[in-house]
């Protein structure tokens, strides 16, 4: 019994260690005299970067979904030759460095990439632009998703929908009123996480985008411009990024709860 009591004291320890160090940094940013920084975030530079941020996570979150979910059914769904191979490729995004991320992209859709060369003919040009932020963000947000809602697909019952099959029920009708419902929480839990992702991209969005006020500069961006000018400015945007960073973990912390009570 005594060694149980010392083992459990001992991680006790390394536990507050741990979350000492994680909370540390919150503490410090919120015991910066940020009064000052909550008025300077009001600066036409900083409101610029919001409209930016709030417009191109919209707009990728919709690609995100619109692409994503029907990704994630057939791969939950399906088996073909080469998916484990499509599935290290879908989450490839996630463990590459953002700087990698963009630079990728910027020989891929660059005036001379793979796909840039051919689109550049017709005075298309999508690196250092608006729409190069919103690609960037999908690139590294989408696989937060396709994970999540496929997970969720997965968890639905077959014999719900082979039943609802015989009844009559036509594919589109089977997953409208069985697999999306009966995979909600999965879904928005996807949603929630890979906005956040898309909010919170620097290092994509920077080589692909730009760092252009008032055209690509988001958020993240707008702390690193900021840094140079004013640290005040920097401080406010980021106790505003922390209080939604919070937001969106409670949300999906009532959604599991919610799910956990549901399945008891």
């Amino acid at each position: 019994m005594k060694d149980k009591g010392l083992f459990r004291i001992i991680l006790a320890l390394i536990c507050g260690i741990c979350v000492l160090f994680l909370i540390t940094p919150i503490i410090a940013l919120f015991t910066f005299p940020w009064g000052r920084s909550l008025n300077l975030i009001l600066d036409s530079f900083v409101l610029k970067a919001i409209i930016i941020s709030l417009k191109s996570t919209f707009l990728s979150l919709l690609i995100i979904i619109a692409v994503g979910m029907p990704t994630a059914y057939y791969m939950a769904r399906y088996s073909f030759w080469g998916k484990r191979f499509v599935e290290i490729i879908m989450q490839l995004p996630l463990v590459l460095p953002p700087a990698v991320a963009g630079l990728l992209l910027l020989v891929t859709f660059g005036r001379n990439g793979l796909i840039g060369k051919h689109l550049a003919p017709f005075g298309i040009q999508l690196p250092f632009t608006f729409i190069a932020v919103v690609i960037a963000q999908v690139f590294i947000a989408m696989p937060i998703f396709i994970q999540a809602a496929r997970t969720g697909f997965e968890k639905v019952d077959r014999e719900l929908e082979n039943s609802a099959a015989v009844l009559g029920g036509s594919n589109l009708q089977i997953f409208y009123h069985i697999t999306m419902p009966l995979s909600k929480n999965s879904l928005i839990t996807g949603a929630i996480l890979s906005w956040a992702r898309a909010l919170a991209e620097f290092g994509a969005t920077m080589l692909f985008a730009g760092n252009l006020a008032g055209k690509t500069q988001t958020l993240p961006l707008a702390i690193y411009t900021a840094m140079e000018v004013d640290l005040n400015i920097s401080m406010g945007i980021s106790v505003c990024l922390v209080v939604v960073s919070i937001g969106v973990l409670v949300i999906l912390k009532c959604i599991v709860r919610s799910e956990e009570d549901i399945n008891v």
